[in-house]
This record gives structure tokens, C-alpha cells and sequence, in this order.
């Protein structure tokens, strides 16, 4: 795991060298007329949807959603999607009902690209356009370097989306908003200590929330996720909404809370509810990112900071990060 969260830098740097040709064969491939965007992920790759649904929606105009695979493998949903663009991540290219699911709304009218790490895998032969994060193979059960490489990958097609529409913020504004992230994120690499540091503080909790907004809230689930399978900590990933419409009775004095900077729109919802948390004697921290970024590379950036985290926190709890208990780097539901 630690070797290929090394491998980021390099792994993005490739992404953002390819990303005006991969934005014109999206180009080529979208509907006309263009409806909307649904993504189709699970796990990692649904964190990195999440974020591509908030980019996607901001720069084409038009609505953005996430895909329900159980309705086309369990309920054998009839829907019309002429007009739509659906987006399947996989970083495997292999899972059985993302596969299923490709195939049954191409049939139905909607133009599919597929991202994965997996040229020759089962995804490719599914799908209108496929691109590949390029990552190298990923041994380590936990997701890395394929993760931000999809979190890049959907700032391209995102930009793709807006260039079509007219927009300005197309190809041109989301190349400028990723134009620092390899060197952001070698930097949070060479700088392990504030992972490091609040791991020891950390290392002895059963439960964990990882809370942002906007495109941070992507950020917080893949972190809580790294967290939750590297470790066995009971980690939730939360948007700083949905933490008040309930969740919020639960984390009381002495409950440990991860906030995700974003650096967007969104920050002064985590600005009140710090202080909220700090009221009610819940401890919270933030790790630190390079200053200055734009939002979309912030949020990519605070992921590898997620990952440092997870893989502190392994190291000191004894568990093994490159392969966690229970699971498989391939999990095939259907």
C-alpha cells in the first residue's frame, strides 16, 4: 500500500498530460441531445463518483445522479435512457453487476464510458469509450493509486461535459484546476508527520465520523472507507448536512471527528459545525493540505491524506494494510 500511494505523483502527472485528447474522445461519444450524467460505481470507485456527480452537474448544466445496479440485476428495470451519459467505475473492470448494468442501459439507449485500471477486462466490452487510470498493478487490497487516478479521470470528462455545453467551466477551467495536484499531493507524501501524529492520538478508537461538504464530502467517504477496511474501525463518512439531520446525537463528548477542508463554497458549513463539535467537547481535527489549491484538486489531495491516516493507523493497531481480513480486491456482487 505504502509503495503505490507513492506511485500518485507520477500516476497523475501521466492523467493531466492525456487530458485534452481523452476530453475530445468524450466529446465524441456523448448524446445528442445531452440529458444528463449517471454514474455507476461501487466501494472506492462510488466515493470517486460521488465526486464526479458534483462536477459533472457544475459544469454541464444538466442533472447528475448515482445508478441503483440492484434495479437492472434484481428488478429488471425497464427504462428508457436515449439522451444520457452513464459513467461505469470499476477499478477492476469485473464486477459482475456493473457489467450487467453497463450493458442493460446501453441497450436502452444510453452512451456508457467506462473508467477502470483494467484495459482488458470484462468493462471494455461493454461500453461506448473506456478509459484507463494508467495506475500500474495495484496489489494492496485497499485502493490507491486507482482511486485518485478515477477522481482525475472524472475532472476530465467533467470539463468534456462543460466544453459541450458551452460553458465556462470546461476542459480548459478544470486543466487549471488540476494543474498543481501532482505536486500537491508529493508533497502531502513527503510529509507523513500530521498523519503519523494524529493516528497515535487515534490509534485506540472503536468508531470515527470523516465529515465535508461538496467536493470534500467525496474525500470524507473514501477516507472513513480506507479507515474502516484497513483498520476495522467502525468509520462513517458523512456530508456536514447529513451529520445534522440526526447523526449529529450520536457524537458526543470524547467522539473523534475527521473534518475535510474542501477550500470551496462549502467550508463555512464546516466552520459551524467545528464549533459545534468543540461545544459539545467532541475532539476534531483536519489534515493539512498544501494552501492555494483550487477545490477540485483540495479534495484529491485530502484522499491521499486519508490514505497516510489509514495506513498509520494499521501500522500502530497491527493490522496488515496491504490485506485487510475479509476481503478481496475483487468483490463480486451481482
Amino acid at each position: 500500500m505504502a509503495a503505490e500511494m507513492a506511485e500518485q505523483p507520477d500516476a497523475l502527472a501521466r492523467l493531466l498530460a492525456r487530458a485534452p485528447a481523452d476530453a475530445q474522445r468524450v466529446a465524441q461519444v456523448l448524446p445528442r441531445p445531452f440529458a444528463g450524467t449517471v454514474f455507476l460505481a461501487r466501494g472506492s470507485s462510488d466515493n470517486a463518483a460521488v465526486f464526479g456527480r458534483y462536477l459533472a452537474e457544475l459544469c454541464s448544466g444538466r442533472p447528475a445522479g448515482l445508478a441503483a445496479p440492484s434495479l437492472y440485476t434484481r428488478y429488471d428495470a425497464d427504462v428508457d435512457w436515449h439522451g444520457y451519459l452513464l459513467i461505469a467505475l470499476s477499478q477492476s473492470g469485473a464486477t459482475p453487476e456493473v457489467v450487467t448494468t453497463c450493458t442493460a442501459v446501453r441497450s436502452a439507449g444510453a452512451a456508457v464510458i467506462g473508467i477502470t485500471n483494467e484495459p482488458d477486462s470484462p468493462l471494455s466490452g461493454v461500453v461506448d469509450l473506456l478509459l484507463g487510470t494508467d495506475a500500474g498493478a495495484e496489489r494492496a487490497i485497499p485502493a490507491t493509486k486507482t482511486v485518485t487516478g478515477q477522481f482525475a479521470l472524472l475532472a476530465t470528462v467533467a470539463g468534456a461535459l462543460g466544453t459541450r455545453a458551452g460553458r465556462a467551466g470546461g476542459s480548459g477551467a478544470i486543466g487549471a484546476a488540476l494543474a498543481g495536484l501532482p505536486g500537491a499531493v508529493a508533497a502531502a507524501l513527503a510529509d507523513p508527520g500530521p498523519a503519523r501524529d494524529l493516528a497515535r492520538r487515534w490509534q485506540d478508537i472503536d468508531r470515527l465520523v470523516v465529515a465535508g461538504r461538496g467536493l470534500g464530502y467525496a474525500a470524507a467517504l473514501e477516507t472513513a472507507l480506507k479507515v474502516a477496511e484497513t483498520t476495522g474501525i467502525l468509520a462513517i463518512g458523512m456530508s456536514t448536512a447529513d451529520l445534522y439531520h440526526g447523526p449529529i446525537a450520536a457524537v458526543y463528548g470524547g467522539a473523534r471527528v475527521l473534518l475535510v477542508d474542501g477550500t470551496g463554497p462549502a467550508d463555512a458549513d464546516l466552520d459551524e459545525l467545528r464549533r459545534l463539535l468543540t461545544s459539545r467537547a467532541a475532539e476534531t481535527a483536519t489534515l493539512p493540505v498544501q494552501a492555494g489549491l483550487a477545490e477540485a484538486a483540495q479534495a484529491i489531495t485530502a484522499v491521499v491524506r486519508g490514505q497516510q491516516l489509514a495506513f498509520q493507523l494499521a501500522s500502530l493497531r497491527g493490522t496488515d494494510p496491504d490485506a485487510p481480513a475479509h476481503l478481496t480486491k475483487v468483490t463480486a456482487t451481482t
